[in-house]
């Protein structure tokens, strides 16, 4: 994933004025190259031998902690239309301490693949070591902020830990590949990826690159390797590329990313940016231009913008760019990629979910929910409703894949473009008709005209606004011959003796359809308005308007009877194929399996519902999600259910009270035991950041604290010179200090947030106290508040900015600049986790979390009662504590989310943040004053839906007026009646139960 940057600069990519004539930017008699089952050329990849569109979205596993979950977005990827999953691994998330692994419970990879092959997907692994993908770090674990050798380069140290990490994801990968790992073991990884963005070339990075590959292949990777360059550079493309100003590397394949296609306005409504880059056979020729790059191997967009992160302070833009890179967004880019060669295209993401804990880098916030055709909450979204049209189009149609350039046709308006390409062995002809530039919205009536397999034709269309439509002709369907259509094919499945068939178009729209037959063949509209006529060529031509579900019943003429149901485009939503079965009604089907007669679905429903399905012939009796359902057979050939399928019901959320509240920041407490914490030396500094001279080396990762707050205790004498203190430190993105004197709140400092490189560090001074200048000891306790390293998205040794303090000073305001002696103490999360089972990301430095104020087994029966909103805040930490009881109906899935305040407006007035754990996990952070989040989704499996529950809160403020916890309620999100079955993840529940 690529910083805010690279967006900004695909609006300016200059895009053709008209598809109208392709360029030789690929090696069309290029050599198959064979791995096993896999194998490809410069038009496709191919699978045992046949071409293959792969159709991709991104999802990551570490960004939902209740693995039982992964399944159902896997599902629903499937159900979407996806033929393909994406996977990011993060080093960091597997690796507290260098030489300690876990791909235990919640990091459980081997469960993950063997779940994206039992769902029917194909898997592209992309293991890094470096990801990127907003995380902190990057992605590197902790410990490696501590090497003093440059990362991402051949550095042996470096190449050491990295060749750690690799050996055992590798070792998993191995076991699923589709080519098996030797020893019985096989599954459905096709695609490897090494390394990520990796946008410098120097001498270094091509023997790290090297290492990287031959590792890979050393470790029993065997299907084709590639690396995702930062943007169409041609970086690290194939060695025998042999293209002028490219980059070779070991790779197999080139792939590249991009986030084209305008942004979201200050005030939510989304832009139509820049049109759809031409990045293949109809753009500019040269060595960066996008496949051309590597014309002996398939176009490949290892990402592609499925949506946008969204960044601390903003407004709130994942609805936003749920529409900006949503509906005829699809249609218009994807089509757009499709049309010149991008045969494998991945969407990033698919699923966004939650950055909880400390996962987050120090852009982004605790929501990573992108806008992405899958929400947060594991809602179905209406861009996953037209992801699920345009996947079911490739799947129906595999002429698509190793399309190359049929010529331009005639267009009667120079306000539309069309792309014109075919299948060289079938002859095969895929459209894709957008306006010109393919980001105008105007409404327009016009032709095309041109040479298709079965004739000469001019099809009537229309373009109404920012739109693409994906038009198919001179192609076997099943038993049919479809000669062309101005309405777009959804799926075609045959069952029995007869093909079933469904197209649609935009509502209201006129559609004409003309199928080829030996003679002329029998019609009968079912339901809704055709007319039909049959000329001498064998041609029988339907016209029709798309409104609701039109049904043609078309038999004789040589061929196979065809239903034809024509729908419009919310009609076509409605409808889902799975295997031989078709589906319509339910707002998800999951699964379709016939056992002795019985056909079992399994699915979702939202509302009443009715259910209508077209099955094979030996499917004589249905259930839905296990219950038997009555049905009645129709005039089209389905059976359809006597009564709708059962809406989810509403269901009470227990209001929040009986709070507790304890002080949580006893570290302040000039009389609190340090004895135990670690001095602060003069260690290895590794850190990119400068530091004072003189000053020891006080960053919190020297000394083993990698993740969330940090404690400083520092001992000085007083004396006349004790007037101000300066501080230099790193905290991450909205990241803050808190600075005590002798137990009191003398100030804080908070790093702004901002884009697209935010702030992480700061420099502020405090005045200190009178009673700092009177003899004696004093002890200042200094908190920090890290959210997050930064990435090393540039191989700049970024993610080593400095975290913690950098330095301290206690000096006169005026006068001879001299520091006043200052003996450090730190303490804070080590990395030997006090709880392995929840992680790395689960807990930082605060002292109640080693106490285990975080679990629902702790006793607060000896805190004080409370009540919210609170009147007061205390300065520093307080921590307060509630439990609950939910009964959310069996067979129903919800999402239930915790709300702060006013949820209405993205920031409050008053300031101060709260660290949020749910039955112990660590499910985000809320900064009242800097936002925009203020509802947090809790994942089933994580929150008991049907039990004892508890929460956990760590407030943090600065004591001021008004500056105290709001009110604090649950939310239900999203409820279907239908899902998954969800266990709770097993976890420590008490203090004594943890590390």
């Amino acid at each position: 994933m690529i910083r805010a940057a690279l967006l900004a600069a695909s609006a300016l990519i200059a895009v053709p004025a008209a598809a109208q004539e392709a360029r030789q930017t690929a090696n069309f008699n290029a050599p198959v190259k064979s791995f096993g089952r896999v194998s490809y050329d410069a038009r496709s990849l191919m699978i045992d031998g046949k071409r293959l569109v792969v159709w991709s979205s991104e999802m990551h596993a570490f960004r939902l902690p209740s693995p039982d979950l992964w399944r159902d977005i896997l599902q629903k990827m499937k159900a979407s239309g996806f033929n393909t999953v994406a996977l990011y691994f993060d080093w960091g998330f597997h690796s507290p301490k260098k030489g300690v692994y876990d791909f235990s419970g919640i990091r459980d990879i081997d469960r993950l693949l063997t779940m994206a092959e039992e769902e029917g997907l194909w898997v592209m692994t992309r293991a890094g070591p470096y990801v990127n993908a907003e995380l902190t770090r990057g992605g590197f674990p902790g410990w490696l902020v501590n090497q003093r050798g440059r990362a991402r380069t051949d550095d042996p140290e470096y190449l050491a830990a990295s060749d750690e990490w690799l050996t055992r994801i590798n070792a998993i990968i191995v076991k699923h590949q589709i080519n098996g790992d030797g020893k019985g073991n096989r599954g459905n990884v096709i695609l490897h990826q090494i390394e990520n963005e990796l946008a410098l070339t120097t001498p270094a990075q091509r023997r790290y690159m090297d290492h990287l590959f031959a590792k890979a292949l050393a470790d029993g990777i065997n299907v084709p390797i590639f690396h995702n360059d930062q943007g169409r550079n041609g970086y690290w493309v194939p060695e025998d590329s042999k293209v002028e100003k490219t980059v070779p590397g070991p790779n197999h394949m080139y792939a590249f990313d991009g986030y084209p296609g305008g942004t979201c306005t200050v005030n939510g409504q989304p832009t139509r940016g820049s049109a759809a880059p031409d990045w293949g056979y109809y753009g500019p020729g040269g060595a960066r231009g996008g496949a051309s790059a590597s014309p002996n191997t398939p176009g490949f967009l290892a990402e592609f913008g499925g949506g946008w992160f969204d960044y601390w302070g903003s407004n709130g833009g994942y609805e936003c760019n749920a529409v900006q890179r949503g509906k005829r967004f699809q249609r218009v880019f994807y089509g757009t990629n499709l049309a010149n060669g991008i045969q494998i295209q991945s969407f990033y993401m698919g699923f966004g979910g939650t950055s909880w804990g400390w996962l987050p880098a120090p852009v982004v916030f605790t929501s990573y929910d992108y806008g992405s055709a899958l929400s947060e909450t594991r809602e179905v979204r209406p861009k996953a409703e037209e992801l699920k049209q345009l996947g079911g189009l490739i799947a129906a149609v595999p002429d698509l894949a190793g399309m190359i350039p049929a010529g331009r046709p005639e267009i009667s308006s120079d306000r539309i473009q069309v792309y014109h390409n075919k299948s060289p062995e079938t002859d095969a002809r895929f459209l894709l008709v957008t306006h010109k530039p393919s980001n105008g919205q105007t409404s327009d009536r016009f032709t095309v005209t041109a040479d298709l397999p079965d004739g000469h034709y001019t099809l009537p269309l229309e373009l109404d606004g920012f739109d693409a439509k994906w038009l198919v002709a001179g192609v076997n369907l099943g038993g049919q011959r479809l000669v062309y259509s101005t309405s777009e094919l959804q799926t075609i499945l045959k069952q029995d003796n007869r093909d079933v068939a469904l197209i649609y178009g935009r509502t209201g729209e006129a559609g004409e359809t003309v199928l080829r037959y030996a003679s002329e063949p029998k019609v009968t509209v079912l339901e809704g308005g055709a007319t039909s006529t049959f000329d001498t060529k064998g041609d029988l031509k339907l016209r029709y308007a798309h409104r609701g579900l039109t049904r043609v019943r078309i038999s004789g003429g040589g061929r196979p009877d065809l239903l034809l149901l024509i729908g419009d485009e919310a009609e076509g939503a409605k409808f889902w194929r799975t295997g031989d079965v078709l589906v319509r009604g339910p707002a998800l089907v999951r699964s379709a399996k016939t056992a002795k007669g019985v056909l079992a679905l399994t699915g979702d429903t939202s509302e009443a519902t009715p259910l209508e399905i077209w099955a094979p012939a030996d499917a004589r009796s249905a259930t839905w999600n296990g219950l038997k359902v009555a049905t009645t057979r129709t005039h089209s050939g389905s059976v359809t259910a006597t009564a709708p399928l059962a809406a989810p019901v509403g269901f009470p959320l227990p209001v929040l009270t009986d709070w507790r509240v304890a002080g949580g920041s006893p570290e302040a407490d000039p009389d609190f035991n340090d004895r135990d914490w670690a001095r602060i030396d003069n260690r290895a500094y590794a850190s990119i950041t400068a530091r004072a001279d003189g000053q020891p080396n006080m960053l919190m990762d020297a000394y083993g604290f990698h993740e969330g707050d940090i404690w400083y205790r520092g001992r000085f004498s007083g004396s006349a010179d004790a007037q101000r203190l300066k501080l230099h430190y790193g905290a991450g993105g909205s990241g803050m200090v808190q600075v005590f004197l002798d137990g009191k709140l003398i100030g804080q400092d908070e790093i702004p947030a901002g884009l697209p490189r935010p702030i992480t560090t700061g420099a502020p001074s405090f005045t200190l106290p009178d009673t700092a200048r009177a003899p004696g000891e004093h002890v200042l306790s200094v908190m920090v508040r890290n959210n997050g390293h930064n990435w090393d998205l540039d191989a700049d040794d970024f993610h080593k900015e400095a975290r913690g303090l950098v330095s301290a000073s206690i000096e006169p305001v005026a006068g001879p600049s001299f520091a006043i002696p200052i003996a450090w103490k730190i303490n804070g999360r080590s990395e030997d986790l006090f709880d392995p089972v929840r992680g790395v990301p689960n807990n930082g430095g605060l002292d109640g979390e080693r106490r285990g104020w975080t679990l629902p087994g702790f006793n607060d029966r000896g805190w004080k009662m409370a009540s919210l909103p609170a009147a007061q805040a205390s300065e520093g930490t307080s921590w307060y504590r509630t439990g609950f009881d939910l009964a959310v109906p069996k067979g129903q899935d919800a999402t239930i989310g915790l709300a702060f305040g006013d949820t209405t407006t993205p920031r409050s007035k008053v300031a101060y943040r709260v660290l949020i754990f749910v039955n112990g996990w660590n499910m985000g952070q809320f900064i009242a004053h800097v936002g925009p989040q203020r509802v947090f989704p809790i994942p089933e499996g994580v929150l008991n839906h049907r039990g004892r529950n508890s929460i956990a809160l760590a407030v943090t403020s600065d004591g001021a007026p008004g500056n105290a916890l709001e009110a604090v309620k649950l939310v239900t999100l999203r409820n279907v009646k239908g899902g998954i079955p969800v266990r709770m993840v097993a976890a420590p529940a008490t203090p004594a139960e943890l590390k």
